[in-house]
C-alpha cells in the first residue's frame, strides 16, 4: 500500500500540517485570557493530527499503525469542537478552518481505512 518513503509525502499529512499553520495564526489574535486556555487546547489538538499521523508512519505493524491514525481521528474532532467554540465566542471566522477540517478527516478516513484493509 505505502509507496511513500517518508511521512511528508502522505497528502494527508500535509494537508493537516497545514492546517496547523492556520490555526497558529488564527489563535494569535485570540484574547490574552484564552492563552492557556482554548488557545493552547485547539494548538495541542491540531498540532497531535500530524504528529500522530508522522508517528503511525513507522510503525511496523497494522494494528499499530491504525491506533496512531484512530488517535489523530480523535484529535481532529478535538479540533473540531474547539473550533465550533471559537466561533461561538465570536472569537474568529472559523469558517475556512472548518472545511479545511472536513477535507482532512476524509483523507485521514481513506488513510485509515487502507491500513486496516492490509489486516
Amino acid at each position: 500500500m505505502e509507496k511513500t518513503r517518508h511521512f511528508k509525502e502522505l497528502i494527508v499529512w500535509q494537508k493537516a500540517h497545514q492546517f496547523v499553520l492556520k490555526i497558529y495564526k488564527l489563535t494569535k489574535h485570540f484574547p490574552k485570557e484564552e492563552l492557556f486556555g482554548l488557545t493552547s487546547q485547539l494548538r495541542r489538538s491540531a498540532v497531535s493530527v500530524p504528529g500522530n499521523i508522522a508517528e503511525g508512519y513507522r510503525k511496523r505493524t497494522i494494528p499499530d499503525k491504525a491506533k496512531f491514525l484512530n488517535t489523530a481521528q480523535g484529535s481532529l474532532d478535538e479540533s473540531h469542537y474547539y473550533l465550533i467554540l471559537a466561533h461561538d465566542l465570536e472569537y474568529a471566522d472559523t469558517a475556512d478552518l472548518q472545511a479545511d477540517l472536513e477535507e482532512i478527516a476524509r483523507l485521514l478516513n481513506a488513510y485509515y481505512t487502507a491500513v486496516n484493509s492490509q489486516r
